[in-house]
């Protein structure tokens, strides 16, 4: 285990520790079980603003790894149950963040005024009364903004809940130090079962020392929930509905309310500042760091590397200090990456190398390319295989072939290059003429002359040549060698006839 020193207050579930431990292991597909839809179904609540976080931007929607909160719980949801059994719960700025998450494929349950978790599953309950989506018999309730929540964990719980036979189940952890938090009363320290939740200020002296506390993660029988929240009351503080009085009512019911203890409190660790959510952003990157060297990916200094969660990157590539691999990039095996390039949404092939300072957005590169130093790739950018783009090049919508050449200060864009092409240094593709793009090609082994203009449309067929300096507005066929430039000139004497002149104006 790796550990970053950072305390951190919880939001709504979660959990205030002195570490945040990075998890090394990667995902353990086998401990994940894919849940009945018919028996279960999740809702995520969603629907609060983070007024402390002094942002405009809804809480669910900050992002930590790349992501915002809210997609990271989906995602993790999603390994559980299908997404047409995932239901957010949305209030707060509720059209921005359907917005970002329904390409996910999840419902959505409107929570107009948000007056509490008790509040939120009233909704709930309305919705499946009004939409007839089959009710499902439990239903597990995620928060939206605790990013780390495992899947391995939820399938636990769920677990959990049917071997206990129970009518709630709830996640607990064990913080360093509990104070201030909602305290999980077991029977007896080894028995599954809870007597009941009590909140700091009503913890009896003995009580105090109990270091298992309510993470606001939950699972209930859905009918033994529906029954009760309509008993809930706003008879506290806040003037809200506690979906955490459910527990006293089930247990004075007579009906099995269990907890199961989650095997990280970093799982149910929220954040209430932006500093405190980028050290949750610290920690998930790390952690994805250490999943790809469990992989077999050499990252010098990882603690210096920004690795958003979704990348993937071959055994024996190495990452070197300062790289940002963001989005869903997709980096193959035998790769050099090296300090200070930003690659993202794209997809290099094995043994390619990325050399000092290059910029890629949406570009795929094929194997034993190589790039840069300061390489510029930008969207639809396709690189071929052994192709080589250098010092100060620019690509976009540009297909570059095998082992064809750019080194030295071009931009290449709306461009079809074909293999076994040099193109020269400064020679530019003038792909626009002030209303429309168009585009210019060139066939297989062709050489393109330093400082050559190629004015789009333009088509240089296979094995032809251009001549250094060249300006290019005209079909060049197959074989040919074009020179778009003037016939040179010399004038004898011309300096000293010009200071002559110039000075006799002077006088």
């Amino acid at each position: 285990m790796k550990t970053v020193t950072k305390k951190i207050n919880p939001t709504c579930g979660g959990v205030l520790t002195d570490r945040i431990v990075v998890n090394e292991q990667p995902l353990d597909r086998e401990k994940i079980t894919v849940m009945d839809p018919q028996k279960f179904a999740i809702a995520i609540m969603a629907a609060g603003k983070g007024t402390r976080l002094k942002s405009r931007r809804p809480k669910v929607l900050h992002e930590i790894g790349g992501r915002a909160l809210l997609l990271h719980v989906i995602a993790a949801a999603l390994k559980i149950v299908p997404s047409d059994r995932i239901y957010c719960i949305i209030g707060h700025e509720a059209d921005r963040v359907r917005a970002a998450v329904e390409s996910t494929g999840v419902q959505f349950v409107l929570q107009p005024e948000q007056r509490g978790t008790g509040h939120a599953m009233q909704m709930i309950k309305a919705f499946f009364a009004l939409s007839g989506d089959a009710i499902p018999e439990n239903l597990l309730v995620l928060s939206g903004d605790v990013p780390l929540i495992r899947p391995e964990t939820i399938a636990s719980i769920c677990e959990t809940h049917l071997r206990e036979q129970a009518a709630m189940t709830i996640l607990t952890a064990v913080p360093d130090d509990p104070t201030g938090y909602g305290r999980v009363l077991r029977v007896a320290p080894a028995s599954p079962e809870v007597t009941a939740i009590v909140e700091q200020r009503s913890l009896a002296p003995h009580q105090l020392a109990t270091p298992e506390i309510n993470s606001g993660i939950y699972c209930f029988r859905t009918a033994a929930l529906f029954d009760k929240l309509d008993q809930l009351d706003t008879n506290n503080a806040h003037g809200e509905f506690y979906l955490t009085d459910v527990a006293a009512m089930l247990v004075a019911g007579g009906q099995r309310v269990v907890a199961v203890q989650a095997e990280s409190v970093n799982e149910v660790l929220g954040a209430n500042t932006i500093a405190e959510m980028m050290h949750l952003d610290a920690a998930m990157r790390l952690n994805t760091a250490h999943r790809l060297m469990a992989q077999g990916v050499t990252i010098f200094r990882p603690d210096t590397a920004v690795i958003d969660a979704e990348v993937e990157v071959g055994a024996d590539t190495v990452i070197e200090p300062y790289v940002q691999l963001l989005g869903a990039t997709r980096i193959g095996s035998n790769c050099r990456i090296r300090s200070y390039s930003v690659i993202q949404n794209s997809i290099i092939g094995d043994e390619v190398t990325v050399r000092n300072g290059c910029i890629m957005d949406s570009a795929t590169i094929a194997a034993g390319a190589i790039l840069g130093p300061y390489s510029h790739l930008r969207p639809e950018s396709d690189i071929g295989a052994g192709a080589h783009i250098g010092n100060f090049v620019e690509t976009k919508k540009v297909s570059i072939g095998a082992g064809s050449k750019a080194n030295h200060l071009n931009y290449l864009g709306d461009a079809v290059i074909g293999s076994g092409v040099n193109i020269g240094a400064g020679v530019i593709t003038c792909n626009y003429d002030g209303v429309h793009k168009h585009r210019t090609t060139i066939g297989d082994d062709v050489f393109v002359g330093s400082d050559s203009t190629l004015v789009a449309p333009v088509t240089l067929e296979d094995d032809s040549y251009v001549a250094a300096g060249s300006c290019i507005t005209d079909d060049v066929p197959s074989g040919s060698l074009a020179l778009g430039r003037s016939r040179q000139v010399i004038k004898a004497g011309w300096v000293a006839d010009r200071r002559e002149s110039t000075e006799t104006g002077k006088r």
